[in-house]
């Protein structure tokens, strides 16, 4: 049998108000949850802190009262100092440590590798695979450049300088100099 497509026994509007109902019930358990949470900590403060009768007390008496709250608050301040030096010193060691552990998950020994010479040919088989045949000869294209042709080129004359600067010194040598630049383009 031909699967047929179900189509949804609900309706778009009959889903669009279920979702506003799971909405609504939603937010009030949420505002319920806030409400226990307030009454939760007044509890726990009304609990932990009696409240403080001041009406009726002299002044000697209110005076003492400030000392002994003086003193309580200084003994919760060290407690509290203890505990931020606890945590501060504890998130140190955490950040070290896990340093430690990069440094330890990044180092590991890699073994000794050897040169191995393969040939181009070689190379690309690997790479293609064993059934395309190229061949390269890279140094095919390469220009070659005779070694004996640029040493005939440059001929090299030393000779001594102080006879090439009195020959051209003065007016002659300006001469020479002007009848040698003519002479190359006159022949």
């Amino acid at each position: 049998m031909p699967e047929v497509e179900r189509k949804s026994k609900i309706t778009a509007s009959r889903k669009l108000l279920l979702k506003s109902l799971m909405l609504a019930k939603a937010k009030e358990c949420w505002e319920q949850e806030i409400e226990e949470r307030e009454a939760e900590k007044s509890r726990y403060l009304a609990e932990r802190i009696p409240t403080l009768q001041t009406r009726g007390l002299s002044l000697s008496a209110l005076q003492d009262l400030c000392r002994e709250l003086h003193a309580k608050v200084e003994v919760v301040d060290e407690e509290r100092y203890d505990i931020e030096a606890k945590c501060l010193h504890n998130t140190r060691e955490i950040k070290d440590l896990k340093l430690k552990v990069m440094d330890l998950r990044g180092k590991f020994k890699r073994p000794p590798l050897r040169r191995v010479r393969v040939s181009a040919d070689a190379m690309l088989r690997a790479l293609l695979g064993s059934k395309h045949k190229v061949s390269m000869d890279l140094r095919a294209n390469l220009k070659s450049v005779k070694k004996e042709d640029t040493e005939k080129e440059r001929p090299v004359e030393v000779g001594d300088w102080r006879k090439n600067v009195e020959a051209m010194s003065g007016m002659e040598g300006r001469k020479k100099m002007f009848d040698a630049a003519k002479s190359p383009t006159s022949q």
